[in-house]
């Protein structure tokens, strides 16, 4: 007859991975009750302190999760952020800037590349573009809103073949191939 023995879970490696995720979902708990504990902060104000401490400032803050297929058929993710939060290298704290990062979406046709970027409050001639081979930097700025952003485009591009159009925030800048 076999002796019963005391299933301490040292041994057994599904025991263990069950105990470790339990682990990992008891921090991940925890994580999220803090996180929800700082949001409501940051809810009842809006309002970070910005580099120097001194004036406050509305903070906006997201990030943009791209799925899709690469060139070679592989699934490939992208979690882009944007805003205007970051965190300070030096001291470690999060700052709000006064230029936001907006969400921008870039499409490569057949025919042409699409940029596509959020810029609420702006309007075509308050942008501003360069461009060099296949890095696009544009800013723009109308009363208190302000955006910046450098893109690393698909391939190098002709400035004489850009379109820029702005409606209701919404930046679209075309390059015909």
């Amino acid at each position: 007859m076999a002796k019963k023995t005391q299933d301490t879970g040292k041994n057994d490696p599904i025991g263990s991975n069950v105990g470790g995720i339990l682990g990992g979902l008891s921090d991940l708990v925890q994580k999220l009750a803090d996180l929800a504990e700082k949001g409501k902060e940051l809810k009842a104000s809006g309002e970070f302190p910005n580099r120097q401490g001194s004036k406050e400032m509305k903070a906006v803050y997201g990030f943009n999760v791209k799925f899709g297929l690469d060139k070679e058929g592989t699934d490939k993710i992208k979690v882009e952020p944007f805003g205007n939060v970051s965190k300070d290298k030096e001291s470690g704290r999060t700052v709000v800037h006064e230029v936001r990062e907006p969400l921008v979406d870039v499409f490569e046709e057949d025919d042409h590349i699409l940029i596509v970027a959020e810029t609420p409050g702006i309007g075509p001639k308050d942008v501003k573009i360069d461009l060099k081979d296949d890095v696009l930097t544009f800013s723009a700025a109308k009363g208190d809103k302000k955006y910046h952003k450098e893109i690393l485009l698909p391939r190098a591009c002709d400035k004489d073949k850009m379109t820029i159009s702005c409606n209701n925030g919404m930046l679209e800048i075309k390059f015909l191939n």
